[in-house]
């Protein structure tokens, strides 16, 4: 899979679908108009660049509210990781490369 397969949009009818597609998911919970969730973007373009076995998910909290309000997001960016479908952790902010991998574990 093309690492730009693996760093896409995702919504509520397919999210679990796309979490089972994976070992090792990073969801970042996003809005349009928020500044800090663009700002985090080229660390994740980088991420599934360099670690093939990653799998980044954006869900638009404005447009996917239920999915958002699932997993308690209320500040934004939000990176929850899932291993195997479990969440194995998550992130609040734009947070550092060396937070994600730490994160996401070897």
């Amino acid at each position: 899979m093309t690492p730009h397969a693996r760093l896409k949009e995702t919504d509520e009818q397919h999210f679990d679908a796309e979490l089972r597609a994976a070992a090792l998911v990073l969801v970042k919970f996003t809005g349009a108009w928020c500044a800090p969730c663009h700002a985090l973007q080229p660390t994740l373009e980088k991420l599934v660049n360099e670690r093939a076995e990653v799998t980044v998910l954006s869900v638009d909290v404005d447009s996917q509210q239920a999915v958002a309000n699932r997993f308690g997001v209320r500040s934004l960016p939000t990176l929850i990781a899932f291993r195997q479908g479990r969440p194995i952790g998550q992130l609040v902010g734009n947070v550092s490369r060396r937070a994600i991998d730490t994160l996401l574990g070897p």
